[in-house]
Order: C-alpha cells, then structure tokens, then sequence
C-alpha cells in the first residue's frame, strides 16, 4: 500500500489518526484526531533506546521484537484492528515514518489482514507541514486585530464571524488572569496543531483575512507562534466598547456562572471546591500588583461572594469585585494600551456595530 503525505486534506477531513509512538512522546504533542495506540510503551521504548546506543540497530530490533511477543503483540495488534475497523478511512504514523509504523502497518496486515496506510516521514513531516501553514498563512493572508477593555466581549464578536480565528479557543483558556478553564489546556504544540488546522479549514473555506482577538504572547501555558505575535503587533485594530456595568455582567456570565457549571459538571463532588480555588488563585497571581491593601479587600469580597453562592446559588454578590477589579486594575491598563494603539485603529463601537463593520470590512 503506497504511504499517504502529508497535506491538508488529512485535516480538512479530520482523518483519524493512529498514532504509535509511545505515550511519552504523544504526551508532547499529537493532532486533533490522533489516537495514541503504541507499538511499544514508555518502557519498553526506554530499553530498546538503550540497546541501541550500547549495540546497534540490530540488536535493539531483536529485543524490541523479545519485548512485544506473545499476549502483548496480540492485544496491541487487537487494539489496532479495532481502530482501523471503525475508521477505514484513516491512517498511521509514528515519529518519522520509520521502523515502528512498518511494523504495525506489517501487524495489522500479516496478523489481522487489514491493509492500512501510514503518513510518510511520520509525525515529523505532519507537523513541518502544518508549521508550514501557519507560516504560509502570515504571508499570503491580511488579519485584523479585536481589541477592548476586559470583559467587553471580544469573543463574541469572534462567534459571530465566519472568518474569526479563535486563539483562545484553540488553547483553551480565556487569555487573562482568570481565564483559565476547567478543562486543561492542549500541550504548547498541541495549540500549534490546533492553530495551524483552523487556519487551513478557514482558508479552505474561501477567506483570506481573518479577525482575531489581541493576546498576549501567552494565551495560559500555549504561547503564540512568535512570526504571529510579532506580526499582530503591527495589524490594523477594532476597538470594541461596552459600559462598565455590561462588562461586570459578562464576566459574572462567563467567569463567575459560566466557569462554576464548567467545574461542576467535570466532578459533581469536588466541582465547587476547584472552582472557588481557580478563583481564589487567579486573584492572588496579582497581588504584587495590586498591592496587599487593596488585595486583601477584593479577597475579602471574593471570599463573601463564593460562601453566598455555595449556600443557595446566588452570584449577586460577585458584582463588587469584578467591578473593583476592573475599575482599579485592568481599566487603566487597556486605556494606556489603546492610547498606544491609536494609530492603528480603523474602528470603534458597540458590538453590533463592530461586528456590522467587520462583516463588510475588506483589506
């Protein structure tokens, strides 16, 4: 069976994927669609690299081969054919293509007789491949920044767009502080996967520019392909506005309600407990900044306003230190970074009107 390369119809599709490095490497970084079902586990890939540095390929061939026998090589091979099964339109790799995607691709055809392609030059080429995108889409595509005060809405200015790319989304945080959820992030190079895939189906889809949210070059523990955050330094801006008392209600929305069913849901048990401590630890992150004073009063309004909300619900109380927050904190930190945004701004407004301005906008 010839090897499939890599290209972006993998990922138009979603191909599943199985992936047969060892569970340390995928770990580190895999793709979207990717099922992590090893040739050999993290040990026994430990001991072949070892035989391998003290005596060659061969032999470390041979005790790979010692290692996954009998009942192991059987369940592995069985695991595998279940894959494939379920998605006959899929594919396999390992780290470049080599020995160990051989192997399975052999396994699964000797031993279960389903003959299935593998990714030539493996994991690596797929990721050099997606890097490449990214990097293509820099310099052939235009961008547009979205930026406000916090808690103004910029992501759902995003949502309402067809040719948003949504880099919180892709890392799975909220970008700020507070932002992170309650589900974890992707590994650092896993948010480039996820990055580099969305601009290859936006672009498939016929756009040429996109919007997307002013960040920082770490959205949470995912940093920003630097050639991107350069890049966004210089692009033309939206500004979005909304009143304070608006921003206060969409931050109780999305990091008060929003973020305490995320917790709940996940672990019904220890739910509220993990959501109080994400808020608690998100607050203390500024306490250098903010200073012990004042830090120990939105402390004392945080910690009122979570007893309130465990008792019976009520999230009323939360409304003062967001509203202290944003007032005494980030407020004056995003007025000096407009004010230095200036030149760069082709708009200003209200959410329907950004979006009104972006929906017709063209580079």
């Amino acid at each position: 069976m010839a090897d499939l390369q890599p290209s972006r119809e993998l990922f138009l599709a979603d191909t599943p994927m199985l992936d047969a490095r060892a569970p340390v490497e995928f770990g580190k970084g895999a793709f979207p669609t990717a099922v992590n079902l090893p040739l050999m586990n993290d040990s026994e890939r430990h001991q072949v690299g070892l035989r391998y540095k003290e005596q060659g390929q061969q032999s470390a061939i041979e005790l790979g081969h010692q290692l996954v026998s009998g009942v192991v090589k059987e369940e592995r091979i069985a695991a595998w054919a279940a894959f494939a099964k379920a998605h006959p339109e899929g594919c396999l790799y390992c780290f470049r293509g080599g020995l160990r995607s051989q192997i399975t691709q052999q396994w699964l055809k000797s031993e279960a007789g389903i003959a299935y392609p593998r990714v030539a030059g493996g994991y690596k080429a797929l990721r050099h491949f997606l890097m490449e995108a990214i990097d293509q889409a820099l310099a052939e595509c235009s961008f547009v920044v979205v930026g406000g005060m916090t808690g103004c809405g910029k992501t759902d200015v995003l949502l309402q767009l067809d040719n948003a790319l949504d880099l919180e989304a892709c890392a799975n945080h909220r970008g700020s502080s507070f932002g992170k959820r309650a589900s974890p992030q992707p590994a650092p190079i896993d948010f480039e996967h996820r990055l580099a895939i969305a601009l290859i189906k936006l672009q498939a889809q016929g756009h040429h520019w996109f919007a997307l949210e002013d960040e920082s070059r770490l959205i949470g523990a995912c940093a920003l392909p630097l050639a991107l955050h350069q890049r966004m330094q210089s692009l033309p801006m939206v500004w979005l506005e909304d009143s304070r008392e608006g921003r206060v209600e969409r931050i109780l929305r999305d990091y008060v309600s929003g973020l305490c069913e995320e917790y709940v849901a996940l672990d019904p048990r220890h739910g509220f407990e993990r959501y109080r401590a994400h808020l608690l630890a998100a607050l203390g992150k500024l306490v250098k900044r903010l200073g012990d004073q004042r830090y120990r009063r939105l402390l004392q309004m945080m910690e009122t306003a979570l007893a309130r909300q465990e008792q019976d619900g009520v999230v009323d109380l939360h409304r003062a230190w967001i509203d202290a927050l944003l007032a005494e904190y980030y407020d004056p930190i995003y007025a000096f970074q407009r004010e230095s945004k200036r030149s760069r701004l082709l708009f200003a407004g209200q959410q329907t009107e950004v979006v009104g301005f972006l929906r017709q906008y063209r580079p």
